[in-house]
């Protein structure tokens, strides 16, 4: 038994890693774009209290609404 718990807690698992690695990435970019989202949200947040909301709005490039 004591070899399979040095077994457990002594050695690193190259998947568990590997994982982690990936997970912070995934972390590091979902805060990349959290971060430019807010900006952006702060810019129409501060174009709508100005009135200029609809001026930001190209009509041309517009999708059409569902109906």
């Amino acid at each position: 038994m004591a070899k399979a718990l040095l077994g457990y807690v002594g050695g690193s698992d190259p998947r568990l890693l590997a994982e982690m690695r990936r997970l912070q990435q995934r972390v590091q970019d979902l805060e990349s774009e959290l971060g430019r989202i807010q900006a952006e949200n702060e810019a129409l947040s501060a174009a709508a209290s100005q009135g200029r909301i609809m001026e930001s709005i190209d009509a041309h490039q517009a999708e059409p609404a569902l109906t």
